[in-house]
């Protein structure tokens, strides 16, 4: 018999001080439980138990023992439990990263829908609209929207393309441009997560023009470049579920509407596992089927 088996065999004896209990709780016979306690008392050089032929009751020496290793085998047992969930596709924790729009906006359905579905799996959610190192800030996977992956030590899998358009208050100078070359670097606000500068390049199938984005504004937050754009203040580049509801409030408008920039991609970054781990492969199929509903909702 093992430490670990030895220790839960002499914790259960002790709580419930009848050995024949035990036998049957743990499967076992009651001549295979009585050496096991034999065994331990043996190994530690102190008596255990007192067993008389009415009762066993703990020694002193056996109550403080019980009282020394149960923290430490319940952890095991809770260690034990942790690392076997993982390997179920309805038990477990998630550990995901999301942008912030994102994850306010569409990720909570999602999440409420396969919670229903799965509710043993439990959920910590972390929104950042920067890029995070899913190996060392320890994720099981990241939600991004962003260009083709470039990271050779991770692995992805594209979910949708993300269209981009080109947005500017309504009745400001921008909202009637016919050709990018009426846009100057100050009129472009810049999606910027290090206070970098942005390049742009439009195309309209049969040209391109590019342009460098703020030198005049930037931010690492979509919803403030949307609102920034709808104040007057320039014109943003952002995907275009992201500005849905302000296009149809009126808010925003569309502007150089012949004049696309490249498309982003709705991906799911892991880190390198030699295979997804069940929980988080039956997110990513589950995620993958919500996600068409949303993007035909806001086209």
């Amino acid at each position: 018999m093992n430490d670990y088996k030895l220790l839960r065999t002499f914790l259960l004896a002790a709580e419930k001080r009848n050995f024949a209990q035990v036998a049957r709780e743990l499967d076992m016979t009651p001549a295979a439980v009585t050496r096991a306690i034999a065994a331990l008392e043996e190994d530690l050089g102190v008596q255990l138990f007192v067993r008389t032929t009415r009762q066993v009751s703990l020694t002193t020496d056996g109550a403080i023992f019980a009282a020394q290793i149960q923290p430490v085998v319940q952890a095991l047992d809770n260690a034990r439990k942790d690392v076997m969930n993982t390997h179920k596709a309805d038990h477990g924790r998630l550990r995901i990263s999301a942008p912030t729009w994102f994850g306010r906006q569409v990720l909570p359905p999602i999440l409420s829908a396969f919670k229903e579905r799965y509710p043993k799996i439990s959920f910590e959610i972390s929104l950042a609209d920067g890029l995070v190192d899913i190996i060392d800030d320890d994720y099981d996977l990241a939600i991004r929207i962003s260009a083709a992956p470039s990271d050779k030590f991770t692995i992805w899998r594209k979910i949708s393309v993300v269209r981009r358009i080109l947005v500017a208050a309504p009745g400001s100078r921008f909202a009637d441009m016919k050709h990018p070359n009426e846009l100057i670097p100050d009129d472009c606000l810049a999606y910027s997560g290090d206070s970098k500068r942005e390049t742009w390049t439009l195309s309209d199938g049969s040209g391109s023009a590019t342009f460098s984005a703020g030198r005049a504004f930037s931010a690492n937050s979509g919803e403030v470049l949307a609102s920034m754009a709808a104040d007057g203040a320039g014109v943003a580049m952002l995907p275009k579920f992201h500005v849905a509801e302000h296009l149809r409030t009126g808010r925003l408008v569309h502007v150089l509407p012949d004049w696309s920039p490249p498309d982003l991609w709705l991906t799911l970054y892991y880190p390198p596992y030699q295979a997804l781990p069940p929980r988080i492969a039956s997110f990513s199929k589950f995620f993958e089927q919500q996600i068409p509903a949303f993007f035909s909702a806001i086209e």
